[in-house]
């Protein structure tokens, strides 16, 4: 086997890893499918406002709670200016922008607080169920013109008879909380050590670039782990922080808006795995623009709101119309690979409802699916 470094080689690895047309049609299903969501009268309901007022005083108490440390900090810091001469010292500011910094970059508080709202109400689960029932509804007025036998099949009227959870996360959600903060507190925990070995002297720097190495490695292969590595070791500290996070926070957001079907979908473990990895660039495109947008004072609580509800339009783009329950498994290991995706990923922007329109069977069709061009949104 030769040692010599081909760039071309290196070059279609690159694009091949990281599926840049991928991110791209991802970041586009985010506007497109909050763009559908928010035409749904079913989120202007009464039950959706008192949500939204809600998600409004929930990010009035998220960022009180994420100020409380700093705002300690600046009390003792003031206290301690009494006996100590502050006026011709900047370390004060450099604690609390250090600890600001920790607080949202490093241990990412407020996305936390935020993903934590939805273990609190099943208002989630509820969006992302109306929403589905409104994208079918949608999908039959626009082809209603067209012979019902070419449409695809409907999502909503087959996902809805799943049970959400299972029997035992049905008994006792304190164990889905607990798993939640679970996952967190060692995500957490993991930043921070790797944040403060970064600050170790002469080896620290290469830290958070090998992590980098490491992630993107395992992710989308060597060639774009090798130029994060290689460009990561000049970045300054902060801005490969919040590069890192920004991508495991996508990773979990995405995960978490897509528990309303993995809920009712159960995968093993193994399918999930094959099945996210088939999408990664898709679902890395669609979750990092919404993060993006999270981050929106006070507004990001409503976002995630309006991210839910377009997930289910994301649902119908990149996986096949689920069959009845009872024909669950088959379905589970066919559709961890995603067909046409290469297919998908070359239509225009303005014809994502060309493709995957035959019907998937007899159950769901439109023809069949009275109650979903019937259903009445309030």
């Amino acid at each position: 086997m030769s040692g010599n470094f081909d760039p071309q080689s290196f070059l279609k690895e690159l694009h091949t890893s990281f599926e840049i047309n991928a991110i791209l049609r991802g970041a586009q299903l985010t506007f497109v499918g909050a763009n559908r969501a928010l035409q749904n009268p079913a989120l202007f309901t009464s039950v959706h406002y008192r949500q939204a007022a809600f998600a409004v005083i929930a990010g009035l108490l998220i960022r009180l709670i994420v100020a409380i440390p700093t705002v300690g900090i600046r009390l003792l810091i003031h206290f301690a200016g009494f006996f100590v001469d502050l006026d011709h010292s900047a370390w004060d500011e450099d604690v609390i922008e250090g600890i600001e910094f920790v607080e949202h970059s490093v241990v990412q508080v407020p996305f936390f607080l935020m993903s934590f709202i939805r273990y609190l109400s099943p208002a989630m689960d509820a969006m992302f169920m109306d929403s589905l029932a409104w994208v079918d509804r949608t999908y039959v007025q626009k082809h209603k013109d067209e012979d019902p036998d070419e449409l695809r099949a409907m999502y909503y009227q087959n996902l809805k008879r799943y049970n959400a959870h299972g029997e035992n996360q049905r008994r006792d959600p304190y164990m889905a909380i607990v798993a939640f903060l679970t996952r967190f507190g060692k995500r957490a925990a993991l930043s921070l050590a790797v944040y403060l070995c970064s600050f170790i002297p002469y080896v620290g720097r290469f830290v958070l670039p090998a992590v980098s190495f490491y992630t993107f490695n395992k992710a989308v292969g060597p060639a774009p782990a090798v130029l994060i590595f290689s460009t990561g070791i000049f970045l300054p500290r902060r801005y490969l922080v919040r590069f890192l996070q920004s991508y495991f926070s996508s990773r979990t957001l995405m995960r978490e808006l897509l528990d309303p079907y993995f809920s009712r979908i159960r995968y093993t473990p193994e399918q999930k795995r094959r099945w996210f990895k088939e999408r990664e660039g898709v679902l890395y495109g669609f979750a990092l623009t919404f993060f993006i947008i999270l981050r929106i004072p006070l507004g990001g609580v409503l976002i995630y709101g309006v991210a839910e509800a377009s997930t289910a339009y994301l649902i119908t783009k990149i996986t096949s119309p689920p069959p009845p329950p009872e024909q669950a498994a088959g379905f589970r290991e066919r559709d961890v690979r995603w067909e046409n995706k290469h297919e998908f990923l070359s239509l225009p922007l303005e014809a994502l409802d060309k493709l995957n329109i035959k019907a998937r069977g007899k159950e769901a069709k439109p023809t069949d699916a009275g109650d979903v061009k019937g259903r009445q949104f309030t």
